[in-house]
């Protein structure tokens, strides 16, 4: 087909959920993909920071063309070796405890919501979240987020929710009434603009649900699998959660979901109160233990450390130069820029540069780049940045 002919066949025949720009891509490696003119981009937004290994990561096609002519699906009723080993190195790398495995970020907080409202026995069903959250777009997951711009249009919205202000105990403790069973957050909030939890308020947050028997639920899917420099970002803060929701990177690039439950809340879930029939197959499986095999190997979180805080650094430089730069913040290689403007012009003018970024929450520019990511690609990113604000504020677009 050609770019015409692609684009009028998603006009056709594909409902119009997102807003896309008109690129083609149809090759991908490492940091680089390639559109349909033979163009070349550098990615530093991966996917939602599902590729955080970049495309086509050499362990995760070698473990999916190891695995596909042996055993793609088998249904959870039976056993099969990869789910066993998936299972034991998520537990080896976090916390005592046991694994439900499904497709999607959306699915694991549905699980963990259903598996919080089950350990409060129709006692206990209030989930407390944090406002500028995101947790997926199924009806509780769309609920429990703390935008409303995304739950426009869908009401009544699942009865059970609150969203408390970011980073503020005191919010969290007035909103606590008997009837609570979990508080649910993320450590830096992607969507939300990469706001950073505080280290305190976090230590807090335990304290508060030890105290009031109620669950501690990490959503995890953006900053898991090495993102913040930490294979989990929890790591960075010395607390444990009860429930900790995986997917996005957990995949290496395709389909997967995992809720990670604590040793003592194993068996609130009885056989039978919930599944996900593709959760976990061996072809899933498998490359998600090639994506394991990649970070450690290639030793990924030490420089996702190293590379984001040089990156910082260098984008602090470029603040001084740019008064439409209002902060720049973020935890490993999860970092926003803040605008005092509407952030869409600088993303579409680094894509017609070849640099492909986000925007969030309207003026948050969000860098993700690989976690392998090299000097020479953060130097070229950030020399695109300058180049489009340069652009614009030129207005040279």
């Amino acid at each position: 087909m050609k770019k015409e002919e692609i684009l009028q066949s998603y006009n056709d025949f594909i409902l119009n959920t997102y807003t896309r720009q008109p690129v083609i891509f149809v090759k991908g490696k490492g940091m680089k993909l390639i559109d349909i003119d033979g163009r070349e981009y550098l990615d530093f937004f991966p996917g939602w920071g599902v590729n955080n290994f970049g495309h086509c990561h050499v362990k995760v096609v070698s473990a999916v063309r190891d695995q596909i002519t042996k055993l793609i699906h088998i249904p959870n009723n039976f056993y099969h070796l990869n789910q066993a080993k998936l299972a034991k190195e998520i537990i080896r790398n976090s916390f005592k405890g046991k694994v439900f495995f499904c497709n999607s970020g959306a699915e694991g907080v549905e699980a963990a919501i259903k598996l919080s409202r089950a350990y409060g026995k129709n006692d206990r069903f209030e989930i407390i979240t944090m406002k500028d959250s995101f947790h997926g777009r199924t009806m509780a997951a769309l609920t429990a987020t703390g935008q409303e711009k995304y739950q426009q249009g869908f009401h009544p919205l699942v009865p059970g929710f609150k969203s408390v202000n970011f980073n503020d105990i005191n919010a969290v403790k007035g909103a606590i009434t008997d009837k609570t069973i979990a508080i649910m957050l993320e450590l830096v909030q992607g969507e939300g603009g990469i706001n950073i939890a505080g280290k305190e308020y976090v230590k807090e947050l335990r304290k508060l649900c030890d105290e009031k028997n109620i669950l501690l639920i990490f959503d995890e899917v953006q900053t898991g699998m090495g993102r913040t420099g930490e294979i989990f970002a929890y790591k960075n803060y010395g607390v444990e959660p009860d429930l900790m929701v995986l997917a996005k990177a957990l995949g290496g690039g395709l389909p997967i979901g995992a809720l990670v439950v604590k040793d003592k809340y194993t068996d609130v879930l009885k056989p039978g109160m919930h599944a996900s029939t593709f959760g976990g197959s061996p072809l899933i499986c498998k490359a998600s233990l090639g994506a394991f095999k990649a970070i450690y190997s290639e030793k990924m979180l030490s420089n996702a450390k190293k590379m984001g805080e040089y990156i910082l650094l260098k984008l602090k430089e470029l603040q001084k130069k740019f008064g439409c730069i209002t902060e720049v913040r973020g935890l490993g290689l999860m970092i926003g820029i803040e605008l005092n403007m509407p952030g869409k012009t600088v993303f579409e003018e680094c894509l017609r540069n070849g640099l492909i970024i986000n925007c969030t929450h309207d003026k948050v520019l969000r860098f993700m780049p690989a976690l392998n990511v090299t000097k020479k690609q953060a130097d070229k990113a950030l020399y695109i940045l300058e180049k489009s604000l340069n652009n614009l504020k030129k207005g040279k677009t």
